[in-house]
């Protein structure tokens, strides 16, 4: 049994209009063509798909069946062939993207940039959250692609990596190890530090706690750029991802340190549900991203 799409949309113009007559005008055929084709489908089913009347016709118990598939295949037809047009003219929709500060602060925008002015026709809602936060929603639905630190709890996501996170510290020209190049957490722990108001801070709150020293914050920053003013005013060292701390380091009077510590070296990945639960464009999305990756 072979039907094609001509004969589905005949069979639907038929029994939409409930006469052969108007649904063969309306599929753009003579009556007599949509007859013969309208005969061969049945003689192909093996079983009666319409019901003649001085009325017109009614579908048969077969021929709702067959009208019921019709619209689904001719749905996906439909779908398909947008899709299709999509990726000749460029996406056009909105994608719902969750990071952490670390991927706002830098990794993210440079990687998103090119994907939007290659598709013009779309949009990407970013918003910064914690990394546990974007794991939730993107398993909820909430958001369709996240950027989470490796030390969230991922289970539950399909994940892919996407970058190298170095924490580094920063300090005055003028401070004691601002001739060096690494340093250890421990040795700057003590002092006092301009604080990051976001899930860094609790990190480092609990590597300080493990080394038996209490961080002494003098002040709570939300951004990365705010924490390095305040730490070239000489309020105290500031801990940020290193890349964050170079860019600083050119306009403003800073010594930027990598730190030593295995912890300070950190990943992030992509989160996002079943691929197969991703709509195009967020699928498309997600590969540019997955591709630009930065290696270890």
């Amino acid at each position: 049994m072979r039907f094609d799409l001509a004969d589905l949309r005949l069979f639907l113009a038929v029994v939409d209009a409930g006469s052969i007559t108007h649904g063969s005008r309306a599929a753009n055929l003579s009556l007599a063509a949509a007859s013969e084709r309208l005969r061969d489908m049945e003689a192909a089913a093996g079983v009666p798909l319409l019901l003649r009347n001085r009325r017109g016709v009614v579908p048969t118990r077969a021929g709702d069946t067959l009208a019921h598939h019709a619209r689904l295949v001719l749905r996906q037809v439909g779908a398909m062939q947008a899709e299709l047009s999509d990726h000749a003219k460029g996406f056009r929709g909105s994608v719902r993207v969750l990071a952490n500060s670390a991927a706002m602060a830098g990794w993210l925008p440079e990687r998103l940039g090119p994907f939007l002015a290659r598709h013009p026709g779309t949009d990407i809602d970013l918003a910064e959250r914690p990394s546990p936060d974007i794991v939730k929603a993107v398993a909820g639905g909430r958001a369709e692609i996240g950027v989470v630190s490796d030390a969230a709890d991922v289970s539950g996501v399909a994940t892919l990596p996407f970058a190298i996170d170095r924490l580094a510290l920063v300090v005055v020209r003028d401070h004691p190890l601002a001739g060096a190049k690494r340093v250890a957490f421990a040795q700057i722990a003590p002092e006092p530090m301009v604080g990051f108001d976001g899930a860094l801070q609790v990190q480092l709150r609990l590597e300080a706690e493990s080394v038996g020293v209490r961080l002494r914050p003098r002040v709570f920053v939300r951004t990365f750029d705010g924490v390095a003013r305040m730490v070239a005013d000489g309020v105290g060292f500031g801990i940020m991802p290193e890349f964050a701390a170079r860019r600083a380091r050119r306009t403003m009077p800073l010594c930027c340190l990598r730190l030593t510590d295995p912890w300070a070296t950190r990943r992030l990945l992509l989160c996002t549900r079943a691929r197969t639960e991703l709509e195009p464009l967020a699928l498309s999305l997600l590969r540019h991203l997955a591709e630009s990756a930065s290696p270890a």
